[in-house]
């Protein structure tokens, strides 16, 4: 047991789970389509979906989306910004299989076409577990650096990605992989508790340049 556990997240609203935690959901969906959104569709499940009103889900997760921390003053506002800057936001009450109570799915278009789609659980104390991106199954909880790279499987693709981090003395402590098909669109998520952050952006790119990768997206752990 941490500080953390005992203390709670510094945050605006009156749950942990359903402002904190979705906040931060909808933080990982904006960083995941790494641009501004037009369009947000916002599933809601269980707990979430009968009381995301009342206890302020639907503002927690839309302020994520515009970019904002649990902590940002302007969480009570976010419907209002959201309107402000033209992003069309819908709430879908709906029931995912095994699911956690307290669930939403994100999907996100921005203004040139490009797309983003996660599914993400607030499981207590302002913490959440995304357990699907663009709709393969993933495991990744946002509190260490993580990469997410979007590649074909292919033979090499696993191995190359790791020897660029072996240059920025990136430690993998979880590692998680899915795909659509054999040979078609796949996931992987590489989250550390150490690596060389003086150019990011520069790892990124070599990522990018490797054979099969199609994306690299860095997330920072979201305090």
């Amino acid at each position: 047991m941490n500080v953390f556990d005992i203390l709670g997240p510094v945050m605006i609203g009156p749950s942990s789970s359903h402002t904190a935690g979705a906040a931060r959901i909808g933080l990982m969906a904006r960083t995941l389509l790494g641009q501004a959104p037009v369009q947000a569709e916002i599933f809601l499940h269980g707990s979430f979906a009968k009381t995301y009103k009342g206890h302020g889900t639907d503002r927690a997760l839309v302020a994520g989306i515009l970019g904002m921390r649990p902590d940002d003053e302007r969480l009570r506002d976010a419907l209002t910004i959201a309107q402000e800057q033209g992003v069309a936001i819908t709430f879908t009450p709906t029931e995912f299989a095994d699911s956690h109570p307290n669930t939403a799915e994100i999907h996100l278009t921005a203004a040139d076409g490009s797309t983003a789609s996660l599914r993400g659980a607030s499981v207590g104390g302002g913490r959440i577990e995304v357990v699907r991106v663009n709709d393969m199954p993933v495991s990744l909880t946002g509190e260490y650096f993580t990469l997410i790279v979007i590649h074909r499987d292919a033979p090499g693709a696993i191995a190359e990605v790791t020897r660029i981090l072996t240059g920025y003395q990136g430690n993998i402590c979880h590692f998680d992989l899915s795909r659509k098909t054999r040979g078609g669109e796949a996931i992987m998520t590489l989250s550390m508790d150490s690596l060389r952050h003086d150019d990011i952006d520069a790892l990124c790119t070599e990522i990018e340049a490797a054979n099969n990768i199609y994306k690299c997206i860095a997330v920072q752990p979201i305090a």
